[in-house]
């Protein structure tokens, strides 16, 4: 239970060490001093991002537990992995507009 505690808290930190630098990049590009949509892309990837890898690791060990134990749900599993995935890409497109 401890060992959950601190690799938990590993992904968070690291998710918003990844959030910080997307942010940085995004502000790179910033077309005016004050236009705060680089700023709002960079949140959007990065908290979709955070969603989706969590959503991801636990989905993920329960599918291959899954398809472990019976070899036929793979397809389901395999589906639920997708779906999760499209956080991230929902995210990405949102950054998207935001920036264009």
């Amino acid at each position: 239970m401890h060992l959950k505690k601190k690799s938990t808290k590993k992904i968070i930190l690291l998710a918003l060490l990844t959030s910080l630098v997307i942010l940085a990049a995004n502000s790179v590009f910033a077309f005016e001093p004050g236009d705060l949509g680089p700023i709002g892309a960079g949140l959007a990837v990065g908290i979709a991002g955070l969603g989706a890898a969590i959503g991801m690791g636990m989905a993920g060990s329960a599918a291959i537990g899954a398809i472990t134990e019976k070899p036929e749900v793979f397809g389901k599993a395999f589906l639920f992995i997708v779906l999760i995935e499209a956080v991230a890409i929902y995210g990405l497109l949102v950054a998207i507009l935001l920036v264009f």
